[in-house]
């Protein structure tokens, strides 16, 4: 039976990999996607989802949640490295559709028609998902799992020198939802940029004639020339891709139990994710946190998952 999800994002070119991958992957069931503030606004990253979905024409369409910008939001985003429209300048034309409901709503009426088998795979702030908690509290005992993507547990940051981007972007609500009681699984930055892609993985996706090709190569094309321009790095990380490889495929990684916060108020460590490594403190684990991969194993996942989407989306 395939797995229930919701995926919660803020596409972002990784995000987009990831919702190809899943929407096409038959071990997964996506039963909604919502989207929240961060690589670009909110109201954006509703319009990728929507232009994504009518792009691709999956196999099954899920509902759409649209996200709301946190009141502390910072003013930086990802735009220098994802495009002004968040995936690669594709320009998608805006689209809206009848009875849209907002993330929260979507994600407490999800859960609780379908008790304790949805799981939710944050990919994007957990500014959504922290509202849903506060929305309705008892869904959090509803929840199979919440696996998120994000946070630095050494504290060696992506977007500031302590802080992963999505924490940092609203750390209250990563403060509240790591909190909660329910499930958690954290995969951090260190475990997933152990796995890179090279300019050869524009080879090895669908080709550009598939529906599913003519959305990856322009978005992948700009993230390798962003890498290189703005990080001097010849390889990119598609981390949101590991997070579907990880509901897929979770022999393949490794994790650790542990106590963990999120620094909510720090001017220099805004969004940093503190893991308690203490002896004495087990009675504060609670976070399972993916310390490693087989990243080869991982990749061939992600690139045949791709592939896959190639040949179920045909020709444009």
């Amino acid at each position: 039976m395939a797995r229930k999800v919701i995926i919660d994002c803020d596409p972002g070119i990784d995000d987009a990999v990831a919702l190809i991958l899943a929407l096409f992957d038959p071990r997964l069931d996506v039963v909604a996607i919502t989207t929240c503030s961060g690589t670009v606004e909110s109201d954006r990253c509703t319009q990728n989802v929507l232009g994504l979905l009518e792009r691709l024409d999956p196999p099954r369409i899920p509902r759409v949640g649209a996200g709301t910008d946190p009141e502390d939001a910072p003013v930086s985003d990802n735009r220098f490295l994802h495009g002004i429209d968040g995936i690669g300048n594709l320009g998608f034309s805006p689209m809206q559709r009848q009875h849209q409901v907002s993330s929260e709503k979507l994600i407490v009426e999800t859960i609780k028609s379908d008790p304790d088998d949805v799981t939710i795979l944050c990919l994007g702030p957990l500014t959504g998902v922290a509202r849903a908690f506060q929305r309705d509290p008892s869904i959090m005992e509803l929840v199979d799992k919440v696996v998120v993507v994000g946070g630095s547990v050494d504290c060696i940051g992506d977007v500031t020198a302590a802080a992963e981007f999505n924490m940092h972007f609203d750390p209250s609500s990563a403060s509240s939802v790591f909190r909660s009681h329910t499930t958690k699984t954290l995969i951090p930055l260190e475990t997933t940029n152990q796995v890179t892609f090279d300019l050869n993985l524009l080879n090895q996706i669908p080709p550009k004639h598939s529906r599913a090709g003519e959305v990856l190569h322009p978005m992948l094309s700009h993230l390798f020339r962003s890498y290189r321009q703005h990080r001097a790095q010849e390889t990119i990380a598609l981390q949101a891709a590991i997070g579907i490889a990880y509901l897929v495929e979770p022999m393949l990684f490794q994790s650790e139990e542990r106590g963990l916060e999120v620094e909510e108020l720090g001017e220099l460590t805004r969004g940093a994710t503190i893991v308690d490594r203490r002896a004495f403190a087990a009675h504060q684990r609670g976070v399972e946190i993916v310390t490693s991969v087989d990243a080869d194993a991982v990749k061939d996942c992600v690139i045949n998952g791709l592939r896959f989407a190639g040949q179920e989306t045909g020709g444009a």
